[in-house]
């Protein structure tokens, strides 16, 4: 008996390896803010608009992060066809947020806001573009295991994964909210 109480109390080794890069992730994001503060009040500072996809990605993103906790629920209650849609709505949500970023970026650099000279929307390219590739690198393991739910003969119960994708997902959910936060309060 004691042996299998001491086992509860481990951690799995994925999650564990899960919350060691998501405090690296952090370490980086909170570098980039910091140099942001530092750097603004420099002669030449350029600032920058947020443009209104960001308000629409920022919207796509936090409804996704209420689909995959739904989904994760319906996994763990072995509601496999409510699993797999919200599983695939929160693909959904997450390419839609990709795509809404795209159009702000977009919006950016057609207002004159580029690489050249020092501002702002250089540091919003590099921090919001960095998250970006988060999200896609959520994205693709969260694409699989929609191809992986709806292809599997032999369903596998183990709900790990899902807990892993679904921690995930909420930390560049959050990570966004201070993002857009941070550059609509700090100019």
């Amino acid at each position: 008996m004691e042996i299998v109480n001491d086992q509860r109390k481990k951690i799995h080794p994925h999650k564990f390896t899960l919350w060691v890069a998501l405090g690296s992730i952090i370490m980086m994001f909170a570098g980039l803010t910091s140099a942001y503060v530092v750097k603004r009040d420099q002669p030449g500072w350029t600032t920058f608009f947020i443009p209104s996809a960001f308000w629409y990605s920022t919207a796509a993103i936090v409804i996704s992060s209420l689909t995959i906790q739904m989904a994760l629920k319906a996994f763990k209650d072995r509601e496999m066809l409510r699993y797999r849609s919200l599983m695939s709505v929160t693909a959904l949500l997450g390419l839609l947020f990709i795509g809404l970023q795209w159009a702000g970026f977009r919006a950016i650099w057609d207002s004159g806001i580029n690489f050249h000279g020092s501002g702002g929307g250089q540091f919003l390219y590099i921090i919001a573009g960095l998250h970006a590739v988060h999200v896609l690198g959520g994205i693709i393991p969260l694409l699989i295991m929609v191809g992986k739910a709806y292809a599997t003969k032999v369903r596998s119960y183990n709900s790990v994964p899902v807990e892993i994708m679904s921690t995930y997902w909420h930390f560049v959910d959050l990570l966004w909210l201070y993002l857009f936060i941070f550059f609509a309060l700090v100019k």
